[in-house]
């Protein structure tokens, strides 16, 4: 086993070889998993409703590569532009009322494996030939690396879960993944007394291990005395439960888990199998006699609802711990740190697929007074996901948390059997939406403990501040609001032209999405940032977005937008937004009556390639609408990319003959038009520009 690398060392060299060694393990241990799966057509079915199939997990890991080299300029070209659009971005874990059903054109799994292969070479030679500083930071390159060899990490355990559910005679046993064969009674669960204590989460820049940003920052807090169960609730636990009719009984689900417990019709556990009279188990790979001494793995719905009926049964309070109550539950037992177990070569719990690839007894790992403490499954908090004091995204994977701070994730403490890297650290924070299935279980205590986090918060991020008011706000220059302007120009121009489907391509917060939406029947906004997306998604979830604008030194006025106050609550379900790169848009965006782009093309890498493939997506007699003020710059576009700005054998080229020359055979020019627009960096101080908007009608 290859251990997670620490950002500190004493030679490049040897660091070098630290990291080549990793990620070589971490690539080749993901594609083994795979092997479990013995018949090709299990990689292109829905092990899960909720889920992609596992061939775009294969490919996904390896595209992330791609991506954030490209991003991060470690590489100048793509492998694949086809298959990283089709590998790229993905739903990963959907509620069951917001399924998608457009269909992808996966590709074989003889051309995943070699573009797999191809994308192991590439890493390869850039771990052999970048240049290397230590320690290594968040700004090296070479955080990227690590990023991407700790995102196949997740996908491994995540990937786990979907072959585990995939049809039995599509798996196969594998010596390599060996799981767990000793079974038994499960051991009579107590509590013990945690005493009161403080506890400090968050960790520093200069952190001996990578982390994910939700991971930095700093939270402090004291915890009250509370009691906690001894051992992981198990099988035999958790069956009584189910025996009793709490899968049935109203009073012990919330109205969350009411409505998926009642939309999934579920009687039991997931993993479990009722068949003539008896309980099974279905592991990754077998189907056992339900193990009784094994941690039982549910949502959060179905570990809420337990913890109602044990409160019921017990007449005191149990609940879910929270991430705090975890961390000093985890100090209290002296439990060793990722760093310690790794260096002294001992195997301290089941986790970092050190001792089985499946769960084992719950009395098998002690951990001070209390057992499994890490390791084994998962442990489900009650805790939703939220940043730290100091939190901020890195640039290079700004969407890696930011969409999990919407009260619906909650954390998960702990680590599982198959945890590995990151995800096995004492430091790590992992976050899922409470109906989703990992191999995870939970502790249940015994405490009166109220949580104070805040989910809902208000934006204060400069970029998503600024964007937000431009898109939403009024400023004190007396200029229109400029997407709302674009969108009223643009359903003034569709006349009596069919108004069914429109693109609006760079929709940033989202406003021109929604005024297009008074005027057509769908609207998809899609912009390149996650971040945008994430801003857009909270408006049109809650119908209310809340952020802030720095005013005057370190002051700032709130600043609150409700679609009520704008006459577009109607409009909410007639939008959708997806992120995505507006160079390499997916097959799946076409048959529109209108596309706009506003304030797009001199900010592309490649402005002529987005502009080649958009009277594909447009129906015939369908209209473009285009808007930029042409500020070219060669930090967005390189100059070569540039289509208008510059001289062409001594004579000036502007960007709309550079447009005419790209659009004229499949479009006509109509119009164009002068609109200005404001963007507001302070209360005193702001940007006046122009734009210029060309009107297209396809051919």
């Amino acid at each position: 086993m290859v251990n997670v690398p620490t950002l500190h060392g004493t030679t490049p060299e040897e660091k070098r070889k630290e990291i080549r060694a990793y990620f070589q393990m971490c690539y080749k241990r993901y594609e083994s998993f795979f092997n479990l799966v013995s018949n090709e057509a299990a990689y292109y079915q829905k092990a899960d409703a909720l889920r992609h199939p596992i061939i775009f997990y294969y490919g996904h890991t390896a595209t992330f590569f791609i991506n954030k080299f490209k991003l991060a300029k470690i590489i100048d070209k793509r492998v694949d532009p086809l298959l990283e659009s089709i590998f790229a971005v993905g739903v990963d874990e959907m509620s069951w009322d917001d399924l998608n059903e457009k269909h992808y054109n996966w590709p074989t799994l003889a051309e995943t494996q070699a573009y797999r292969d191809r994308v192991y070479a590439i890493v390869n030679e850039v771990i052999d030939t970048l240049p290397l500083e230590l320690p290594i930071t968040e700004a090296s390159p070479w955080w990227v690396i690590m990023m991407g060899i700790e995102h196949e990490n997740i996908h491994l355990e995540t990937s786990s879960v979907l072959i585990r559910q995939l049809p039995f005679e599509y798996i196969r046993e594998d010596s390599a993944w060996e799981e767990c064969t000793t079974y038994g009674d499960a051991p009579s669960n107590t509590f013990v007394e945690v005493p009161e204590g403080l506890v400090q989460l968050g960790k520093n820049k200069d952190a001996q291990l990578f982390g994910w940003d939700n991971e930095y920052g700093t939270h402090t807090s004291h915890i009250p005395s509370f009691k906690a169960a001894k051992y992981l609730t198990s099988n035999a636990e958790f069956l009584t439960f189910v025996e009793e009719g709490g899968y049935v009984n109203d009073d012990y689900w919330c109205s969350e888990g009411k409505a998926w417990r009642d939309y999934s019709q579920v009687v039991y556990p997931l993993f479990w199998i009722h068949r003539d009279g008896e309980y099974l188990l279905r592991t990754v790979s077998r189907e056992i006699v339900l193990p009784l001494s094994w941690p039982v793995e549910v949502n959060h719905l179905e570990a809420a609802a337990f913890c109602k009926w044990k409160s019921e049964k017990l007449g005191v309070n149990i609940t879910l711990p929270t991430e705090d109550e975890y961390v000093r539950l985890r100090d209290e037992s002296g439990v060793a740190s990722y760093l310690e177990w790794t260096s002294q070569g001992k195997n301290v719990a089941n986790i970092n697929l050190e001792i089985f690839a499946s769960p084992m007894p719950v009395d098998s790992y002690k951990h001070g007074e209390f057992y499994d403490i890490i390791g084994n499954v998962w442990q489900w908090s009650r805790t939703p996901m939220y940043p730290f004091d100091g939190f901020k995204v890195h640039p290079m994977y700004d969407d890696f948390t930011v969409p999990t701070f919407d009260g619906k994730h909650n954390l998960i403490n702990g680590g599982s059997w198959v945890s590995c890297g990151n995800l096995a650290t004492q430091k790590s924070r992992y976050g899922f939406r409470r109906h989703f299935y990992q191999h995870a279980g939970f502790r249940y205590v015994q405490s009166n403990y109220e949580e104070k986090v805040v989910t809902d918060y208000y934006t204060s991020d400069d970029i998503i501040s600024q964007y937000c008011h431009f898109g939403w706000g009024e400023n004190r220059l007396g200029v229109e609001n400029y997407p709302a302007k674009c969108a009223s120009i643009a359903l003034e121009v569709m006349k009596d032209k069919p108004r069914n489907k429109a693109f609006d391509i760079g929709c940033a917060i989202g406003r021109s999405s929604f005024e297009l939406a008074r005027g057509f029947d769908e609207v998809i906004g899609v912009d390149f940032s996650a971040r945008f997306i994430q801003e857009t998604e909270v408006l049109k979830q809650n119908g209310v977005l809340r952020y802030t604008v720095p005013t005057e030194g370190e002051l700032e006025s709130f600043h609150e937008v409700n679609l009520k106050n704008y006459n577009l609550e109607d409009e909410r379900e007639k939008v959708a937004f997806w992120q995505a790169d507006a160079c390499n848009l997916k097959p799946i965006f076409k048959d529109f009556d209108l596309i706009f782009a506003g304030n797009l093309i001199d900010r592309l890498y490649d402005p002529k390639k987005f502009l080649d493939t958009l009277a594909g997506r447009i129906n015939d007699g369908g209209m473009l609408i285009l808007t930029s003020p042409y500020t070219w710059q060669e930090e967005s576009t390189p100059k070569e990319k540039w289509i208008g700005g510059y001289k062409r054998d001594g004579e000036n080229v502007t960007t709309l003959q550079g447009l005419e020359e790209i659009l004229g055979n499949d479009f006509k020019l109509l119009d164009t038009k002068d609109v200005p627009f404001v963007i507001q960096e302070t209360a005193r101080k702001h940007q006046h520009t122009v734009a210029q908007m060309s009107i297209w009608e396809k051919r």
